[in-house]
């Protein structure tokens, strides 16, 4: 299994460390375009290599074009939130939108049959730039998966359970429009109003929605960028492409929604494996599906604004 990390930024570089220390790949290309970074990243991936005893062959590069034969190509390629600053993960569309462009017709010819897993926010929006200048058919956004992560994280917490025992999705836009799929929370195998009655407790349904959606930029601006939860949620989605687990989750793939004239990205809890299952979009209740759409709409609006822009700056 070869693994391609395209960006060792201050995700790409924790990201392919999770996957390396879990024994998802035989191979492992590490690819930046800063001169150097790649190099220098490969060399410490060697060295731990030595203290784990994995015989993992380590690959730098410093051209997208340059990596070749790889299964699964992850790109964090791209520009982050600068700590301190109100923007949001939209705000970063274009300028990142033409980096995941390159990337995708850089990478294609020289591999035919790699999945893609688009990880540059703001994600969804990028993972259809992707899909559509790649061309390929398995192409997914990490989605909301991370946010799944941090809403069970608190959730458990806020209960006083053990984080084993809580279950529950996050779906719609990795961002302003993530929405919690309270119908998929069960705690305890029982769902969660049930739980809740069960043992005398209450719930501020909306002071957890607040915590998923804004505990991100308390990181970025306490810490300088989110790493560790984002390599963990990343490592377990190549865990289930490469291991074929399917395992559900909150992924984005494309979905057909009435009135957008092509499917978006938006995240439904999915079983995913060597294929993209089909996302439990049905099983929603219907106020989860009308958040769901209005996330659809502005996840195209945002691809669609990108797609103008970098068509304009091409002609220039």
């Amino acid at each position: 299994m070869h693994i391609a990390q395209m960006g060792t930024g201050r995700v790409g570089r924790p990201t392919a460390y999770a996957i390396m220390c879990a024994e998802l790949a035989d191979t492992i290309t590490v690819c930046d375009t800063k001169p150097g970074l790649a190099n220098a990243f490969a060399e410490e991936l060697q060295h731990v290599t030595a203290s784990l005893s994995l015989d993992i062959e380590i690959i730098a590069s410093e051209k997208d074009e340059d990596v070749c034969e790889a299964d699964i190509i992850l790109i964090s390629a791209g520009k982050p939130r600068t700590p301190g600053v109100q923007m949001t993960r939209r705000d970063l569309a274009f300028q990142n939108g033409q980096i995941i462009k390159h990337v995708a017709e850089a990478t294609v010819p020289n591999n035919p049959d790699a999945k893609y897993v688009v990880i540059t926010n703001p994600v969804d929006a990028m993972a259809m730039v992707c899909k559509k200048y790649t061309k390929t058919k398995f192409v997914i956004s990490t989605g909301t998966n991370l946010e799944s992560l941090r809403f069970r994280s608190r959730l458990a917490r806020i209960l006083k359970v053990p984080v084993s025992t809580v279950e529950g999705y996050v779906g719609g836009e990795h961002g302003q429009n993530a929405t919690i799929l309270w119908s998929t929370v069960k705690v305890n195998c029982m769902p969660l109003g049930e739980y809740l009655t069960l043992n005398g407790k209450a719930l501020n349904e909306e002071e957890l929605s607040s915590y998923v959606k804004s505990v991100s930029k308390f990181i970025v601006d306490n810490i300088g960028g989110t790493e560790f939860g984002p390599a963990a949620a990343f490592r377990d989605i190549v865990r289930a492409m490469v291991r074929n687990t399917n395992e559900i989750l909150a992924v984005a793939s494309p979905i057909e929604f009435t009135g957008l004239p092509e499917p978006v990205f938006v995240s439904v809890p999915l079983q995913l494996g060597t294929t993209i299952g089909c996302p439990t979009y049905d099983a929603l209740s219907s106020k989860e599906k009308q958040e769901l759409t209005n996330a659809a709409k502005a996840i195209y609006q945002t691809y669609k604004t990108t797609i103008e822009a970098i068509e304009r700056s091409s002609k220039k």
